[in-house]
C-alpha cells in the first residue's frame, strides 16, 4: 500500500445515495449495529477523503432523477425566478413613481411658499 492511513475514511453511504463520514469518535460495528442488519438500507465503505464528499439527503434524492426531470426542475425554478423578477420590478416602479409625485408635490409646494 502506498498510501498513509490518513487519506482515508469510513463512510455510512445510504441505500438513498446518502453519504456520511464516520466520526473519529464513531466506532463503525456500533454504527453498523445502529442502521440495522440490512446492508440494502446502508453500507460502510472505506473511501478516499478527497473523494468522499458527503452527500446530504436532499441532495441524494435527486441524484436519483433522470435528466429530463431534472430539466424540467430548472425550468419550473426558472419561471418561477422570473416571476419573482417581474413583482420586484412592478413594486419598484410603482415605489419610484410614488416617491417622483411627492417630490413634485413637495416642490411646488415651496414654489408657492
Amino acid at each position: 500500500v502506498e498510501n498513509t492511513a490518513d487519506e482515508f475514511a469510513l463512510y455510512v453511504v445510504h441505500e438513498s445515495g446518502e453519504r456520511t463520514k464516520l466520526k473519529d469518535s464513531e466506532y463503525p460495528l456500533i454504527s453498523r449495529i445502529l442502521h440495522g442488519p440490512c446492508e440494502k438500507i446502508a453500507r460502510i465503505f472505506l473511501m478516499e477523503k478527497d473523494l468522499g464528499e458527503e452527500i446530504t439527503y436532499d441532495v441524494a434524492q435527486y441524484i436519483k432523477f433522470e435528466m429530463p426531470v431534472l430539466d424540467s426542475f430548472v425550468e419550473k425554478l426558472k419561471e418561477e425566478e422570473e416571476r419573482e423578477i417581474n413583482k420586484l420590478t412592478t413594486k419598484y416602479s410603482a415605489l419610484r413613481s410614488m416617491i417622483h409625485q411627492q417630490l413634485e408635490d413637495l416642490t411646488e409646494t415651496e414654489d408657492t411658499i
